[in-house]
């Protein structure tokens, strides 16, 4: 029987709350799948560093890097002082050490989020539930590069006097980063059945290579690497243009792939389609390391109060489970993994469903929802 070392990151706020969830689908996929999951948790986040000074323990770095897969709830808490999130010593928010300082130090240089609408959820079209489209019509996959861009730390402020004056962000796209989460994106593409409209398989680069620099090069990357896949459909868009496409075409893709800052805003506004944050899912991963989370953040205010939707985090688990049965050739896991979906797939058909895709407001707890895909499972 496999052994897979899994270290959880349950966060701030609902984190905990969502990834309990998580781990019991986890530990109910676990007698048939033939694998045994050693799972270790590691406190981190804003109440964290308000408590100890530091937003994880010591040694978490080296925790994280020798486990084989990591699962991520949410950071960030509320500032006792001021307004916005709690921030370290360095200005950074606290919880940057497990969010963005794993995505550096273990090189998970692809982010990869699915957007699939499930039937029986409707899109958030208007801020309410509604269905202007099948949900058959919405699923694609969007790949952003995760380590580059506006992240790096390459800027900053100068505050002659203690006020701030000028602010600089310096953006860095480079070939090397480039061309490994194009080839990710590609590689994908290969093992998906195409786009909804059509069947095709199509990797769309999203850029604003009309203007930039960075991403002049992203599409020079983008085209010599697309060479490599005859089989598949190659095309770029413009970001500004491509936000009103995904909105009224979403059928219309496959794979996405995009820079990093540009990433972080249509993968976003892509969770619209699929029902809200509740749904999305995020997969950070590199050659060796992975890490999974829900994208819908900590969500202070709900805190304790059992209301808010775990299939995110249900989901994170089962894309978790895939891509470790995938990279370690585990059939078994493999199939867990389809076990998962198939449950979250009938729950969010036949309900309960909690407040976020409830209809008329008949909406269940968080446990609840827990409770049924369990049942299915």
């Amino acid at each position: 029987m496999a052994r897979y070392q899994v270290i959880v990151l349950p966060g701030d706020g609902i984190g905990p709350e969502v990834m309990a969830q998580g781990l019991r689908v986890l530990r109910a996929v676990e007698p048939r799948s033939g694998a045994t999951f050693d799972v270790e948790e590691i406190p981190c986040g804003g109440r964290y560093y308000l408590a100890h000074g530091r937003d994880w323990p010591e040694g978490s770095e080296a925790r994280c890097a020798a486990a084989d897969v990591i699962l991520l709830g949410a950071v960030g808490w509320p500032s006792p002082t001021g307004p916005g999130p709690v921030t370290m010593t360095d200005g950074r928010m606290a919880g940057w050490s497990a969010v963005i300082g794993n995505r550096t130090r273990l090189d998970l240089f692809a982010n990869v989020r699915p957007v699939k609408l499930y039937p029986g959820v409707g899109t958030r079209i208007h801020g309410k539930l509604g269905h202007p489209w099948e949900s058959a019509k919405v699923d694609l996959v969007i790949v952003r590069e995760n380590t580059e861009d506006l992240y790096c730390d390459a800027g900053g402020t100068l505050a002659p006097g203690g006020r701030a004056e000028v602010a600089v962000d310096t953006r860095i796209i480079t070939r090397r980063g480039s061309e490994r989460v194009i080839r990710h994106a590609f590689e994908l593409a290969r093992r998906r059945s195409g786009a909804p409209a059509d069947g095709k398989r199509r990797v769309t680069a999203i850029l604003k290579d009309n203007v930039l620099e960075g991403c002049r090069l992203f599409r020079e990357v983008f085209v010599e690497v697309g060479r490599e896949y005859a089989d598949i459909e190659p095309e770029t868009n413009i970001v500004d243009s491509f936000t009103q496409w995904l909105m009224t075409t979403p059928e219309r893709y496959d794979v996405c792939v995009t820079t990093n800052m540009f990433g972080d805003i249509v993968t976003d506004l892509a969770s619209v389609l699929q029902g809200g944050m509740g749904l999305a899912v995020g997969c950070n991963v590199g050659e060796r390391h992975g890490m999974f989370e829900p994208i819908h953040g900590s969500a202070p205010q709900f805190t304790g109060k059992n209301q808010l939707n775990p299939i995110a985090a249900i989901l994170a688990v089962k894309e978790a489970v895939a891509w470790l049965g995938e990279r370690r050739g585990d059939g078994g896991l493999g199939e867990a993994a389809a076990r998962i979906e198939a449950a979250v797939r009938a729950v969010l058909a036949e309900g309960p469903h909690t407040m976020d895709v409830a209809p008329d407001g008949q909406a269940a707890t968080t446990s609840a929802v827990g409770d049924a895909v369990l049942a299915r499972l």
